[in-house]
């Protein structure tokens, strides 16, 4: 594996590989790497012979008072990691690297990001949008994996992907439990041993939703079913909890409109704010 920090050593390594018809994969994340990084580099793998994984903690997806400093980083570990599975370029990149200059370019997408963790977190989907964006024109890949672990990011990229004409086929890719149910998270590392315990309840509320469950009830009562049940949990703080279309991320009336449902919830316990979802198809 070839590790890199240069956009233009990116640039010639890669290019070497398409004169050779060489088909690409790429797989971007903030580090720190855990089974469910591990799973997008085994899709990515299956789709192409060169597998790229970056690696940066982007700073513009960061807003005031959260964790962008404290955010977990083991890059030796992480390179390690990613050698062992399979991938071939490691690009990891300094802010400087990124950012030369404060960017006067932002890429925005609309309606989409308007609710779930893009009501609570102004601004965070703009900066992911734009790194991506410049990821996908700094790798050229012919396709893109990412996690459904958040839901609302994949959709984002797929509709900016759309809307912008980017030439990458964007692989979601399921999410990854601990043999517990609770989803596998570089931030799950800040959980004490009780919240670590009682964080187990997202996955369980989830659990309980399938295609009967939606038929029996109505969205508010879904919606305060999973409710009543985190709230069970005397650590948990609800951020919110929300039943929408998916992708499309539109308020429901009846599950008769829509062909494909996500209930989504993001709760903190203690400092640690955990997201997770159920995505069901009719």
């Amino acid at each position: 594996m070839k590790v890199v920090h240069t956009i233009k050593e990116l640039k010639t390594i890669l290019g070497e590989h398409r004169k050779q018809g060489n088909k690409i994969a790429f797989v971007p994340t903030m580090g720190f790497l855990h089974e469910g990084h591990m799973s997008l580099i085994d899709h990515a793998k299956a789709a192409a012979p060169i597998v790229v994984m970056s690696i940066f903690v982007n700073p513009t997806q960061f807003g005031p008072g959260e964790d962008f400093e404290r955010y977990p980083r083991n890059l030796e570990r992480d390179c390690q990691l990613a050698a062992d599975r399979g991938v071939a370029v490691l690009f990891v990149p300094d802010v400087a690297e990124m950012y030369p200059d404060k960017p006067k370019t932002n890429i925005s997408v609309s309606n989409i990001t308007s609710r779930l963790c893009g009501a609570s977190r102004p601004g965070h989907f703009d900066g992911v949008a734009t790194v991506v964006s410049k990821l996908f024109h700094i790798v050229q890949p012919d396709l893109a994996c990412f996690g459904l672990k958040d839901a609302q990011q994949v959709a984002v990229i797929q509709q900016m992907v759309q809307d912008l004409n980017f030439p990458v086929e964007i692989i979601p890719c399921p999410i990854i439990r601990e043999q517990d149910g609770l989803a596998l998270s570089s931030r799950n590392v800040y959980l004490n041993t009780e919240e670590r315990k009682q964080a187990v309840v997202l996955s369980q509320a989830l659990a309980q939703i399938d295609l009967k469950f939606l038929s029996e009830n109505t969205p508010k009562e879904v919606t305060r079913k999973v409710t009543e049940l985190i709230e069970s949990k005397p650590l948990a703080n609800i951020d919110y909890v929300e039943l929408l279309s998916f992708p499309s991320l539109e308020p429901i009336n009846q599950f008769e409109d829509v062909t494909a449902v996500i209930v989504a919830v993001a709760v903190r316990f203690g400092n640690t704010r955990l997201i997770d979802n159920k995505i069901i198809k009719k």
